[in-house]
């Protein structure tokens, strides 16, 4: 998967073959990352890709050296099934 961050749009997009497979957005305050939506495409659902797109996103947050805010509910259990990067937590 591709990743394009759409850094004016605040949202980060997953692409295979140039289509849209996934998104995260956020909010940004410059030292927490607020990630409040996550959407997969239906017919690409139960692969994985919400999970690749969120820790994409949330590695580009830690190297930012920003804190990141689960608002959505995916986000807040892939932090949940990754207690490792539990200390990324506002």
């Amino acid at each position: 998967m591709e990743f394009e961050h759409q850094a004016d749009r605040r949202r980060y997009l997953g692409r295979i073959d140039g289509e849209v497979i996934c998104s995260l957005d956020y909010a940004d305050d410059g030292a927490v990352v607020s990630m409040t939506r996550t959407f997969t495409n239906p017919p690409h659902r139960g692969r994985g890709y919400a999970a690749q797109i969120t820790a994409h996103a949330v590695a580009e947050a830690e190297a930012a050296g920003r804190l990141v805010r689960p608002m959505c509910w995916y986000v807040a259990q892939w932090f949940d099934e990754h207690p490792e990067k539990a200390a990324l937590l506002a």
